[in-house]
């Protein structure tokens, strides 16, 4: 066994005294870096190993608004055996009870599923269920309503049998968000329920079953440019939850960074703890050099102490970040967004040990290499000699880890221009705390001499030989600014529905207003809840076909805003300026107008298309096309939980269009019951939906983000604590030295804390502002590009977590020199 791994095994035997801070901190970071890498893996896997099960086809393809003609239908028919079905919202309740609630309405053929086990309790069949005026219901309907087989519901204008209750719906997952439990009818009984109406929200979708080794991948051009103006919404078997797949990698990619924000944290305490360690070891070191050791056998010597407790470390992370979707699962698996797929994923256990390694060498090397240097006459200098530079050798080696790190972290993103952001704000933070300690060191050296003692006793700690103010500001000011991104953000998640909400919000929205039935609607609800704040529109739905005479199927590159262009929108028209809305360009048409077509759009989707007052665009309309001039631009507040449409027309454009009516209505909290029990009683087509539901709906989505978030946020704030931990461990050798000389020389233990006071005082105050204003900048961009939610920030939390981490800080700094100021000098002085 060679010499250099004798002696570190020899001095391991003795423990990981020293060495711990170094093992917890990259533990940490890559257990979560190989849980959250392996989590998402998991889902990711899971969503492609069932597309077809997810999507219910090799390829499904949705048309909102219409069915396909009978030459699209013969198209898809070209492809494979093709199944039709309807979805929409309804109204469902048992014949004769007063509670309604909204569902999730399937109408499917009988081919339906293509793909997947689709099973009802009981085991019955589910074309057999659905044979004649009867519908199956999911377990969550049955449940709300206390609905069992053979009960009758109403749903529209029909009365269905409950044939089934669903046990197993293999295609829920593709289905994305919505607002209630399925219930699912076949498609012949659909028009005796009237739902379908002009104006309706509704879509069609085509599942195809296409012969083994068919190319998958060639229908959706080939569909689109045989039918252009389809307005087709085409997915494959390979992305068959193209939406929960994105947020699942966006999601993924957030919190890998958090996670190597927590292990770039726990980097300085691999540093801190490194360097504690070795300037514990200066005796032994300057003792084995004295006896003829080599520089060369004791940097090999301390270089194999850290790298085998490093290699614990990280192995050990990534064996419990591989158990993480295996943990989640059993604690919280209904609260994903899809089954994962579970199993063990090499790719990011892989990656989360090879971020822990270089970031290991990256902040270890140094200390080990300036431990080489340390000369023998050093034994006896108490340390208090500048530290000799370690060489260009190393400073390259510590580069070359840094550049690896940062090219692995930009290479594994799904948006590298994202991470490269990162990187480049991690390494900006480090280089400003590091010239902050550098201009407080500078600064406190040139201070007049305050005639206080203690006070003149902390600022000398600030800047005399030896001095910590580099080590505590860095790790103070990054753990403080990590907690203040991390509030920011949280904040802001928890106040987008608390902060949002408009003091005056509706109470319902009433959906599918058939336009004979108008008047009849206004006056129950004017019967039912006299002071109500009811407001009506017409709406319409249909793509937007072409802009400014350019064809959407013709654009080879759609602009990332441009989502107007991307499946059916609302419209509507309207004498006069949507509440919530401001001409911010152009002008409004006068009541009355019936001239040519105009339209008043969205100004950021105006900006997204390059268009503006005076251009045109085409919407279709039921497969009639209609050219309007941009008349205006608004701006809209989203958040005032309106019907807030993107394109607005006026009245002669498209009164004459078949359509439906949608309504908002404030009411006062004691109406609420009785308006909707007599709504969805004398209207079963229309859809009423709570304002509430939505909400917490919502808040459920969101909090699940805040807890994904938490949760890894929890390991970097452990991270960051430890970090404060090491810098304090790193000077406690120093500080009992300090304690014991100013005993000596006859200064109390309660004097010498109150100077220990003012220093971490002075330091803690100084950081946490540059924290504040730098987590405040992170989590700004974080909530605002990341997430694209609204800024919501409740600044109180945020500045109580930063002063609260800065306490902690303080008292964490008395408490790890109480050891210091514990030592008796008698002991302390033969040492020296």
């Amino acid at each position: 066994m060679p010499l250099a791994l004798r002696f570190a095994l020899r001095e391991l035997r003795g423990g990981l005294t020293g060495l711990r801070l170094l093992a917890v901190c990259l533990f940490l970071g890559v257990a979560a870096l190989a849980g959250v890498g392996s989590l998402s893996a998991a889902i990711v896997e899971g969503l492609s190993l069932r597309g077809q099960e997810i999507l219910g086809a090799d390829v499904s393809i949705e048309v909102g608004a219409r069915r396909g003609t009978d030459a699209e239908r013969a198209a898809f028919a070209d492809y494979g055996d093709v199944s039709e079905g309807v979805r929409m919202r309804a109204m469902v309740g048992e014949v004769g009870a007063e509670t309604r609630v909204l569902g999730e309405l399937k109408a499917v053929d009988g081919l339906y599923p293509l793909y997947g086990d689709f099973r009802l309790v009981g085991g019955r069949p589910l074309q057999d269920a659905l044979n004649g005026q009867s519908a199956v219901i999911a377990e969550a309907l049955a449940d709300q309503l206390g609905l069992a087989v053979g009960d009758r519901i109403e749903m529209g204008n029909a009365t269905l049998t409950v044939a089934g209750v669903i046990e197993n719906e293999p295609d829920r997952a593709g289905v994305g968000f919505s607002l209630g439990p399925t219930v699912m009818i076949a498609t012949d009984t659909l028009p005796a329920t009237g739902l379908v109406q002009p104006g309706s929200l509704f879509s069609y979708t085509y599942r195809i079953r296409m012969p083994a080794g068919a190319d998958i991948t060639a229908v959706e051009p080939a569909i689109k440019e045989r039918f252009p103006d389809g307005n087709f919404d085409v997915d494959d078997r390979s992305n068959g939850a193209p939406g929960v797949r994105r947020f699942v990698e966006r999601l993924g990619q957030f919190l890998t960074l958090v996670g190597l924000t927590a292990l770039v944290v726990a980097g300085v305490g691999v540093g801190n703890g490194v360097a504690s360690y070795l300037d514990s070891k200066s005796g032994t070191i300057a003792t084995l050099k004295s006896v003829g050791a080599t520089s060369t056998l004791i940097f090999q010597s301390y270089l194999l102490q850290v790298g085998l407790v490093a290699l614990a470390a990280v192995a050990a992370g990534s064996a419990i970040g591989a158990l993480v979707p295996w943990v989640i699962v059993l604690l919280a698996g209904d609260a994903l967004p899809a089954p994962p797929e579970l199993g063990l994923y090499p790719l990011p256990l892989l990656s989360g040990a090879a971020y822990g390694l270089l970031i290991a060498v990256a902040f270890a090397l140094w200390p080990l290499a300036r431990a080489r240097v340390v000369p023998a006459a050093r034994l006896f200098r108490a340390g208090v000699e500048p530290a000799r530079w370690p060489g260009w050798p190393v400073l390259l080696a510590v580069g070359g880890a840094a550049a690896a790190i940062a090219a692995l972290a930009i290479l594994q993103a799904r948006e590298k221009l994202f991470a490269a952001a990162f990187i480049v704000a991690a390494l900006g933070l480090l280089l400003l705390l590091t010239l902050l300690a550098a201009a407080v060191r500078w600064l406190a050296a040139r201070l007049p001499r305050p005639k206080d003692t203690l006070l003149r006793l902390a600022i000398a700690n600030l800047h005399r030989p030896g001095a910590l103010t580099r080590q505590l500001v860095v790790a103070l000011g990054l753990g403080l600014t990590l907690f203040a991104t991390l509030a920011v953000i949280e904040t802001n998640l928890s106040g987008q529905i608390s902060r949002s909400i408009p003091a005056r919000a509706p109470s319902f929205f009433f959906l599918d207003i058939p336009v004979a039935e108008v008047p009849a609607f206004e006056a129950l609800v004017r019967r039912n809840a006299p002071g109500a704040e009811l407001r009506l529109v017409p709406s319409l739905r249909g793509p937007v076909v072409a802009v400014d005479g350019t064809r959407v199927s013709e654009m080879e590159d759609i602009p990332d805003g441009a989502w107007i262009l991307r499946g059916d929108r609302g419209l509507t028209y309207s004498d006069a300026i949507p509440e919530s809305n401001r001409v911010v360009a152009g002008r409004w048409w006068p009541a009355g107008y019936d001239g040519p077509p105009l339209v008043s759009i969205d100004v950021e989707a105006a900006q997204a298309l390059g268009i503006g007052v005076g251009d045109t665009l085409t919407v279709s309309v039921l497969g009639v096309e209609v050219t309007a001039e941009i008349a205006s631009l608004r701006e809209i507040d989203w958040d005032s939980l309106g019907f807030n449409f993107v394109m607005v027309f006026s009245p002669s454009t498209l009164r004459g269009a078949p359509h439906s009516f949608m309504a908002t209505a404030a009411v006062a909290e004691a109406d609420e019951r009785p308006l909707y029990r007599e709504a969805t009683r004398a209207f079963p087509t229309v859809s009423v939906i709570r304002v509430k539901d939505v909400i917490e709906t919502a808040a459920g989505m969101l909090t699940q983000l805040s807890a994904a978030v938490r949760s890894v946020a929890s390991v970097a704030v452990a991270a960051g604590i430890a970090v404060l931990v090491g810098a304090l461990a790193a000077g406690r050798r120093a500080r009992t030295y300090d304690a014991v000389l100013l005993k000596v020389l006859g200064a109390t233990r309660g004097q010498i804390l109150r100077a220990l006071l003012i220093e971490y005082g002075v330091l803690a105050a100084i950081v946490s502002g540059l924290a504040f204003v730098i987590g405040t900048a992170g989590g700004w961009y974080v909530v605002t590009q990341v997430f694209d939610l609204e800024w919501q920030t409740d600044w109180l939390p945020v500045a109580a977590t930063v002063l609260i981490g800065a306490a902690v800080t303080v008292l964490l700094g008395l408490a790890g020199s109480w050891n210091a100021l514990s030592a008796r000098p008698n002991r302390v002085l033969r040492t020296l």
